[in-house]
């Protein structure tokens, strides 16, 4: 195993962690405030969802030798960001959570269900990455325009670096983003203050309270986009680079992790998608078979991020977030381009795989799920649509 590891997993592996903490966490916090927990409850939740998707995501990743990069529901953060005050306060939230986390880990048993992610066309799941990927794709032209001086040389280190060596064009974009920081931005004295006060880790057990409210306000919806917009794309994202993981063991595992992590205010951890992308592609490592030491690094980034969460939330927010997601843009150009071409390369399906592009990139989401899904939906629906008829003509 150990022969298998490279300096480019590493890059990769600690880029991920750096991109996947930093791109989200506030709407972690934002979300877990939003369902009544304290400053600190919240704290300790984005605390305890680190350490639980960093152990899985070096557990998976070590046994199956597989890429499986874990991140935390976004857009179940979101959703409890936009569902307000629960009845019965952070307590009854925490007993959807648990919920929820029970109810992954019956999807994860449920054969049918493995078998149907399995049967989404490659098409349409490279339609459906490339959709996810280019909105963050854009971000180093966003990145200059909100200040030449702070984006042009992260875009230029990657240019530049890239021309002579691919493999280090982007811990070359990460360089320019930590000089960036350092020489670029103006940090006030107050900011380095708190930076150090934040250092001490402090764990909250909250006790839950499970109530028919919590089940139907909080762990119905927050499964459903967990599975819905995480893990059935995340999947699908393997399969774009060329792996076939049975899924049913990697919900269940994170279903599990989901509970143990839940009594100390996480909301949920499961298969990641953008970030997955990352430690899958080519920059990972050119051997497919040893690109599983990328999830690995950034599971222990995750792991050694957790209990200093505080002081880490305080260095990022450091920066613009626009720079950090430059840096991200840049390490998914290749991945955006390889699964579009992948996606339109067939003339047959060319317009299913059009449509799950289109809706998924205009990150509408309906019933509170992210239009990942949808876009998989409306394009396999375009897709029976013209077999059928193609079948009515012969």
């Amino acid at each position: 195993m150990l022969r298998d590891f490279s300096a480019q997993a590493l890059f990769m592996g600690v880029l991920t962690a750096f991109v996947g903490f930093a791109s989200s966490f506030a709407v972690v916090l934002h979300g877990l405030t939003g369902v009544g927990a304290t400053e600190a409850q919240a704290t300790s939740g984005l605390m305890a969802v680190c350490v639980a998707l960093g152990v899985s995501m070096i557990l998976l990743s070590a046994v199956t030798r597989l890429p499986i990069a874990i991140a935390w529901s976004t857009p179940g953060a979101a959703l409890l960001a936009n569902s307000g005050p629960i009845e019965g306060g952070f307590q009854t939230a925490v007993g959807g959570f648990l919920v929820c986390g029970v109810l992954i880990v019956i999807a994860g048993l449920w054969k049918p269900l493995g078998r149907m992610v399995a049967a989404i066309p490659t098409s349409l799941a490279n339609a459906m990455l490339a959709g996810v990927l280019i909105g963050l794709c854009f971000a180093p032209a966003k990145a200059i325009a909100f200040n030449p001086l702070l984006g042009l040389p992260i875009v230029l280190a990657w240019a530049i670096v890239g021309a002579f060596n691919r493999l280090y064009a982007v811990p070359a974009a990460l360089a320019a983003f930590i000089a960036v920081l350092a020489f670029g931005v103006e940090v006030p004295p107050e900011a380095l203050a708190g930076l150090a006060d934040s250092l001490a880790p402090n764990p909250e057990f909250v006790t839950p309270i499970f109530t028919v409210a919590g089940f139907v306000g909080i762990a119905l919806p927050l499964f459903i986009v967990t599975m819905a917009s995480q893990n059935i794309p995340g999947i699908a994202v393997l399969k774009v680079n060329g792996y076939e993981p049975a899924p049913a063991p990697l919900f269940a595992t994170t279903g599990v992790f989901s509970l143990l992590s839940a009594p100390f205010g996480s909301h949920a951890v499961n298969l990641a998608a953008i970030t997955a992308a990352m430690c899958a592609g080519s920059d990972a490592h050119p051997d497919p078979k040893k690109r599983y030491w990328a999830p690995i690094v950034a599971g222990v980034c995750y792991v050694v991020f957790g209990p200093f969460v505080g002081a880490v939330t305080a260095f990022v927010a450091l920066a613009p977030p626009i720079l950090i997601q430059a840096v991200a843009g840049l390490a998914l150009i290749s991945a955006f381009a390889n699964s579009a071409l992948n996606a339109f390369k067939e003339i047959e399906g060319r317009e299913a795989a059009a449509v799950t592009f289109l809706v998924t990139a205009s990150g509408v989401s309906f019933a509170g799920i992210s239009g990942a899904f949808w876009g998989l939906v409306a394009g396999g629906l375009m897709l029976a649509l013209a077999r059928l008829t193609a079948r009515g003509r012969s």
